[in-house]
């Protein structure tokens, strides 16, 4: 039924107006006003996008909802620190993150932060 159809993803968001302001500017991202007042859209590469909605009761999931791929980790980590994002240090018995926040405990090298709603995102290492 479905195998023809292009899919896309989207979340919520407290305020759509923070939002576009952290995924433009601190994300660097394509970001645009969707058709329906309040909606914005990441545009991603390959011709995908992703709608942000507005949800004032939004409470964030605790698992990550978008991954971006890096090339180079440690080069992202520092840009992004660079624009004020606070990397998540996780010091789990089996499950740790470095000084940085970046995960090397094996498979790629993967880095958890939060949007301003309180979404978590990654950046990880292509392999």
């Amino acid at each position: 039924m479905f195998k023809d159809t292009k899919a896309f993803s989207g979340f919520a968001v407290k305020d759509t107006a923070e939002a576009k302001q952290f995924y433009s500017q601190i994300l660097d991202l394509n970001v645009e006003d969707g058709q329906m007042a309040g909606i914005i859209q990441l545009n991603i590469v390959g011709g995908n996008h992703i709608l942000i909605y507005p949800k004032p009761d939004h409470i964030p999931a605790s698992f990550t909802i978008l991954n971006f791929p890096v090339i180079n980790i440690e080069s992202a980590v520092e840009q992004l620190t660079a624009r004020g994002v606070q990397f998540i240090i996780y010091n789990e018995p089996h499950f740790k993150t470095d000084d940085k926040g970046i995960f090397r405990g094996g498979g790629p090298k993967i880095a958890w932060f939060k949007d301003p709603a309180g979404n978590i995102l990654s950046i990880i290492q292509q392999l």
